[in-house]
């Protein structure tokens, strides 16, 4: 089974109400007001869940519990008077509340723009299993880079207001490892997400076809090694088109890194481009997930054929 467009939501436009959830670990309480005022200066007016600057009384690593987290994005989700949802921050906790999402409720209320990144993976996988739906794996209200870097906001921006405008996406450092062309669906984000996906509900039974996005921060080598190896013995890659990877942070000197995934994902046999800018990097570019797009590995591209928004 090949990968198909996924529903892509409607653009932003000013006024439009965006609602913060917290579904993962806990958000500074100053770097999220931060970030709301960034909202509120492209003229978006934020609404932060109940339960956004919550931590769990025994388990600090999580923002709230599991059911006030998952209760929060539900009602967010279903509010008609939410246009988007952000995430506040990454972390850990996703896992541990997907399948306590009201996913009938959700699907009912219709599709809406989606945004977040690193453990908020398992929530785009979800998303595209569960409701069909395009999101977009980019920043989150209480990150470091959105909150200082001018690249990572305007992309975020531009994708939400003016689609059209970032088509072309890529880092001025993106260059081949695995040289070519391919054409597919993109989907993927933090690499160690993906495999602790394998076997679960929002496990998607193939990837062929797609363009995969890999990226994870304080992954040492090795780790980087089995967490493809046990993709690769799953047959998680099997029938991929290409692959895009984004910044590997707290990894290891990235010759190691890169020799690490040139080892595993070479043999693959398809375009590879590395350093593409998004992910757990100083700038953290938007990239749609569900889309179709073509990757050319040498020119250090990834353009979409139609824009990330409707």
């Amino acid at each position: 089974m090949t990968l198909t467009p996924l529903t892509r939501p409607s653009r932003l436009r000013p006024g439009d109400r965006v609602a913060v959830v917290s579904p993962s670990g806990p958000v500074p309480e100053d770097r999220l007001r931060a970030g709301l005022d960034v909202l509120r200066g492209w003229g978006l007016d934020p609404l932060v869940m109940p339960h956004v600057l919550d931590v769990h009384p025994e388990l600090p690593y999580l923002a709230g519990s599991d059911e006030d987290r998952a209760q929060d994005l539900t009602d967010a989700w279903c509010d008609p008077s939410v246009s988007a949802v952000m995430c506040a921050r990454g972390g850990y906790g996703v896992q541990r509340m997907v399948d306590l999402l009201d996913w009938t409720a959700m699907r009912a209320a219709g599709p809406k723009v989606f945004i977040g990144y690193s453990d908020v993976t398992a929530l785009h996988e979800a998303f595209a299993v569960r409701l069909g739906l395009a999101t977009l794996h980019g920043p989150m209200t209480g990150a470091v880079t959105f909150l200082k870097d001018d690249p990572t906001r305007e992309s975020l921006r531009a994708t939400l207001f003016e689609p059209e405008t970032v088509r072309v996406l890529g880092a001025g450092s993106a260059r081949a490892m695995v040289p070519g062309r391919a054409r597919g669906v993109t989907l993927g984000g933090c690499l160690a997400l993906l495999a602790a996906d394998l076997a679960t509900p929002n496990a998607r039974s193939s990837v062929r076809g797609g363009l995969l996005l890999l990226e994870d921060v304080g992954e040492e080598p090795y780790r980087l090694d089995r967490i493809l190896t046990q993709l690769l013995r799953a047959g998680r890659l099997d029938g991929v088109a290409g692959i895009a990877l984004g910044s590997w942070e707290e990894c290891g000197p990235y010759a190691e890194v890169r020799a690490t995934l040139l080892d595993r994902l070479g043999p693959l046999g398809v375009p590879v481009v590395e350093h593409l800018g998004f992910g757990h990097s100083p700038t953290n570019l938007t990239v749609p997930l569900g889309v179709l797009a073509t990757l050319d590995a040498d020119a250090g591209t990834l353009t979409l054929d139609e824009p990330a928004l409707r």
